[in-house]
C-alpha cells in the first residue's frame, strides 16, 4: 500500500511540476480587435514582400553607425507607431515654416521638419525665430493602400469648393508638388504643374513611396536613392537604407489590412451609425468610398469603408496654427480616416490622443474642438439628447 501510494505521489508530483512548469499561451487577439495584418489575396511573393517590410518598419532600429542623423526624431518607424496604430505625445512631429501656398521661406534652416533629438557630438535643430509650426501626431497605418487607390476623379467629385449644394461644407484637394522620383498614376488631376496630395495631416504627400521616403530622410536622417541629402549637412550621401528595403516597406504600408468594424450587429451602434449621418458627419467623414485599378490586385477595383473623403477641410481659427502644406490654408486639414478609432488607446498609452497634435483625450472632446465646415455638424451634435450621444460615440468607437 505504501508502495502505491508513494507511486502516485511521484506520478501527481511530476504532473504538477510539468503543468507548473508548461508555457500557457495567452489566446491570440480577435483580428478586429489588432491593426496588422495583411490585405487578403497576396501572392506569395507578395506575401514575403510584406513579411519583409514588416521586420523592416517594425524591428529595424537605426544607430549612428547604421546611419541614424546626426539629427533625427526616431529611431525606428515602429516607435512611432505602436502596432501600426496612432502616435503618442512623445512621437509627436513638429513641422514648420510655412503660412501660405507660396512654399517654405525656411527651407535653409531645416524646414519643414524639426529634428528635435542630435547623435552626440551635434545639437537638434530648434525653430528659428518667427517660423510658425505645428505639431503633427503620427497616424495609424492600415488600410492605406486603399487610400492611395482612390482615383483623382473620385477625390474632385467629392470636393465644393464653392459650397454649390449649400451644406456649409466646401471640401477642396490639396494641390501639392511632386517629387521627381514620382511617377503620377494614370489619369492623375494636374493643376498649375501640382497634383493631389492624399497623405499626412495636410495631405502633403502624392503617395506612400513619397510618405516613407520622407519619413526616413526627415524622421530619422537615413537617406535613400530618392532622399539622398544629408538632413544637417544638406548634401547628397551615398543611400544608408537600400532600395529594396525601402520598396519593401512602401508595399508593407500598402498592403496593410484595413481595420475592421466591430460590434456591427449592436442595436446602439446601428443607431449611432444613423445619428452620426443625420448630423451630417459624413459630409466630410464619407462611410464609403471605392479604389480604381490597382497593380496590387486585392486593392483594385474594392468598395472599403474609411470614413474620409482626403480632402482639405477649413477647421476654424481654435485649430489654426499658422502651418500649411502645398496649397491648404493654416485652417484647413485633411480629413482623418475614422477606421481603426476604437482602437487608438493601444498603442496610445491607454488615453486618446485625437486630432491633428493629440490635444483631444476624448472622441467627445475632439468633436467639441472641430469649428469652421464643421460648425453645424458639431451643433446637431451637440443638440442630441445624452442617450443618443453615447450612442453616437458607441457607433465611433466600433471603428
Amino acid at each position: 500500500m505504501k508502495q502505491t501510494i508513494t507511486i502516485l505521489s511521484i506520478v501527481a508530483f511530476g504532473y504538477l511540476s510539468f503543468m507548473a512548469c508548461k508555457k500557457v499561451e495567452p489566446a491570440a487577439p480577435a483580428e478586429d480587435n489588432i491593426l496588422d495584418g495583411p490585405v487578403e489575396g497576396l501572392t506569395p511573393a507578395q506575401k514575403a514582400m510584406f513579411l519583409r517590410g514588416d521586420v523592416a518598419f517594425n524591428d529595424d532600429v537605426f544607430t549612428a553607425e547604421t546611419g541614424l542623423g546626426p539629427m533625427f526624431v526616431a529611431t525606428s518607424c515602429g516607435s512611432c507607431h505602436a502596432g501600426d496604430g496612432k502616435g503618442h505625445p512623445f512621437t509627436t512631429l513638429t513641422r514648420f515654416g510655412q503660412v501660405d501656398s507660396n512654399g517654405n521661406e525656411y527651407m535653409a534652416h531645416g524646414a519643414p521638419q524639426l529634428q528635435n533629438r542630435a547623435i552626440p557630438g551635434y545639437e537638434p535643430e530648434v525653430i528659428p525665430a518667427g517660423a510658425s509650426f505645428s505639431r503633427f501626431m503620427p497616424p495609424a497605418n492600415t488600410g492605406m493602400g486603399f487610400l492611395e487607390a482612390v482615383t483623382d476623379d473620385d477625390i474632385l467629385a467629392m470636393a465644393d469648393p464653392d459650397d454649390k449644394d449649400g451644406d456649409g461644407i466646401s471640401g477642396v484637394p490639396n494641390w501639392v508638388h511632386m517629387k521627381s522620383y514620382i511617377t503620377p498614376m494614370a489619369g492623375a488631376a494636374t493643376s498649375n504643374g501640382r497634383y493631389i496630395g492624399r497623405f499626412g495631416k495636410k495631405a502633403g504627400a502624392y503617395d506612400l513611396l513619397q510618405q516613407t521616403a520622407a519619413a526616413y530622410n526627415q524622421d530619422m536622417g537615413i537617406t535613400s536613392v530618392y532622399e539622398p541629402h544629408d538632413t544637417y549637412t544638406g548634401l547628397a550621401i551615398d543611400p544608408e537604407i537600400s532600395t529594396q528595403k525601402l520598396q519593401d516597406v512602401v508595399f508593407y504600408l500598402q498592403t496593410l489590412k484595413a481595420p475592421i468594424q466591430r460590434h456591427t450587429g449592436d442595436a446602439d451602434v446601428i443607431a449611432g451609425k444613423a445619428l452620426f449621418i443625420q448630423a451630417d458627419c459624413g459630409g466630410c467623414h464619407k462611410p464609403e468610398l471605392k479604389t480604381g485599378y490597382s497593380a496590387i490586385d486585392p486593392l483594385s477595383n474594392k468598395t472599403f469603408h474609411p470614413y474620409t473623403d482626403l480632402l482639405m477641410h477649413d477647421m476654424g481659427p481654435g485649430l489654426d496654427d499658422g502651418y500649411t502644406e502645398g496649397t491648404a490654408k493654416t485652417s484647413e486639414w485633411r480629413t482623418p480616416a475614422l477606421w481603426g478609432l476604437g482602437l487608438s488607446m493601444n498603442s496610445q498609452g491607454g488615453k486618446y490622443f485625437l486630432l491633428h497634435d493629440g490635444r483631444a483625450h476624448s472622441i467627445e472632446e475632439a468633436i467639441l474642438l472641430h469649428g469652421g465646415e464643421a460648425t453645424v455638424s458639431r451643433s446637431k451634435y451637440v443638440a442630441l439628447p445624452d442617450a443618443d450621444k453615447k450612442k453616437v460615440l458607441k457607433f465611433l468607437e466600433s471603428l
